[in-house]
């Protein structure tokens, strides 16, 4: 053997586990610090836990909170897309056509559907609210996914 280029070699060297188990083997550093031995390594104990020693399930954790988020997010957004509370103008049904709901008193969709259950003549009675319009508004209803009162349905 060539002199000086091997490292030291310890005989009884000192290993560490995380769950505070110790014994002693040969080595070429003095004392080893490890997470995971046979007296507390899943495998062997047959006990249910997870070894995370890289942050992995962390890691997915927060991937599976992200998604949560991003889910409840969605759901929130399609509630207030479907809210009665929601203005006629988000429905761009045309400046004349809001006008004469604007002047009837209906602002709200909520208010929209209510005429819409009443018949589609409580709706053409507005001034300046017409067939053309009526048929917008009921489209427009429907891709934004409000459900139309049956008696309109029918029509």
């Amino acid at each position: 053997m060539r002199q000086g280029i091997h490292p030291k070699y310890y005989p009884n060297a000192t290993v560490i586990c995380a769950c505070g188990n110790t014994w002693h083997t040969g080595s070429t550093v003095e004392e080893i610090h490890t997470d995971v031995c046979s007296n507390c390594h899943p495998f062997y104990t047959g006990e249910q836990r997870i070894v995370d020693t890289e942050g992995q399930v962390d890691r997915f954790y927060k991937k599976l909170q992200a998604r949560q988020e991003y889910i409840d997010v969605q759901q929130a957004r399609e509630e207030s897309r479907t809210s009665p509370d929601l203005p006629i103008a988000a429905l761009e049904l045309g400046t004349r056509a809001e006008a004469a709901l604007a002047n009837a008193g209906i602002t709200v969709v909520g208010q929209a559907l209510g005429r819409l259950a009443e018949g589609e003549a409580a709706l053409l009675a507005v001034e300046g609210f017409g067939r053309k319009s009526l048929i917008d508004l009921k489209r427009r209803l429907r891709q934004r996914g409000f459900q139309l009162p049956e008696s309109v349905e029918a029509t």
